[in-house]
């Protein structure tokens, strides 16, 4: 598949003091990355958020905004396998990296075995937070591909969910970790 890329400017928002479109272009910068599998390149501000980069530049809407700050998840993506959150990066951060969103973890239309897990389990009640754990497992099992569950307690504990499905998660974790048998 060719190359995504996206237009200067796609958010309004992007303008805020700038009296023009052409002085907001000036501070643009030309940013690649892969995403979900596929080379991206973006011509934007390198300090845009990737959140929004991600929702409101290029559709993907499975990372959440929530708190803003990077205390509870709901953003969290993986850039190189490492579970981030996206509303604490930005445009430069992830230049020539790997960037995967909850929308990328599924193979070839097969759900990937953690989200197969939660489904399995019912770790998920809104499900406002299930990519962010999902994602946050992810990268758990990829640096721990054998976790006992107080890692798996450690490794998801800045996740938050309201909802309280954190037993079924851990459940579903665990699962997802035995099927694996450290592949990813």
């Amino acid at each position: 598949m060719g190359e995504v890329l996206a237009v200067r400017g796609s958010n309004p928002s992007m303008l805020g003091k700038a009296e023009s479109a052409l002085e907001v272009n000036l501070m643009s910068d030309t940013i690649s990355f892969r995403l979900n599998d596929k080379p991206v390149r973006l011509n934007v501000d390198a300090n845009r958020v990737l959140l929004w980069i991600l929702r409101t530049d290029l559709g993907l809407t499975g990372a959440k905004f929530g708190c803003g700050e990077g205390h509870c998840g709901a953003c969290t993506v993986l850039v190189d396998n490492v579970a981030v959150r996206s509303c604490l990066f930005t445009a430069k951060d992830v230049r020539n990296k790997e960037v995967v969103t909850i929308e990328g973890l599924a193979k070839d239309g097969q759900l990937h075995p953690l989200q197969k897990a939660f489904v399995e389990h019912d770790a998920m009640q809104c499900g406002f937070c299930t990519p962010g754990m999902i994602l946050s497992a992810y990268s758990l099992l990829k640096a721990t591909p054998h976790p006992s569950r107080e890692q798996i307690l450690q490794g998801m504990e800045e996740i938050l969910c309201r909802c309280g499905a954190h037993t079924r998660i851990i459940d579903a974790v665990q699962a997802a970790a035995a099927e694996m048998k450290g592949a990813q």
